[in-house]
């Protein structure tokens, strides 16, 4: 008689990892969150490492800890995972006062915000380069269109 199981919040072959009350604003950690959007897990830490804003090491620390959840409770492959999906959103404000002159007070406000990472495991993908057959049309066609003004031209200048 008990609560049926939740089901899981991502798919089998994804792990997820979650900061919450992260003491920064949702639009500055959005910036650093963006970074590591779609790239490969090895890459991103190592985006992270050398990236000068403060937000990142918390950002960085999140990212270790869904690699781990990946590892030790899912059993996916680390040199395979890429970061699928970093989002953000507001949590809370703390609010404050600056004593100012005459009397007068001003506003401060510490916002705070949520952090969730999720990394997928994906097959090796063999590079193959691309070949976009608009473009090749295009530049058959401009080569094609190209020739007989050049002959016009010249048929032009011998009747002149």
């Amino acid at each position: 008689m008990s609560k049926s199981a939740n089901p899981r919040p991502v798919a089998d072959n994804e792990a997820m990892a979650v900061a919450r009350s992260v003491r920064s604003g949702a639009r500055k950690l959005n910036l650093v969150a963006q970074m590591i959007r779609g790239k490969k897990a090895s890459a991103a830490l190592t985006m992270l490492a050398f990236n000068e804003r403060r937000i990142s090491k918390e950002v960085y620390k999140v990212l270790q800890s869904a690699i781990a959840n990946a590892e030790n409770n899912h059993q996916l492959d680390v040199d395979r995972l890429v970061v699928v999906e970093a989002t953000v959103g507001r949590a809370f404000v703390l609010k404050r006062f600056h004593a100012r002159a005459r009397g007068k007070g001003t506003g401060i406000e510490k916002p705070y915000s949520n952090l969730r990472i999720v990394v997928r495991e994906v097959e090796e993908i063999k590079k193959v380069k691309p070949t976009n057959k608009k473009l090749s049309a295009k530049t058959a066609t401009e080569a094609k269109a190209s020739a007989p003004k050049a002959k016009k031209s010249a048929s032009k200048k011998e009747q002149g």
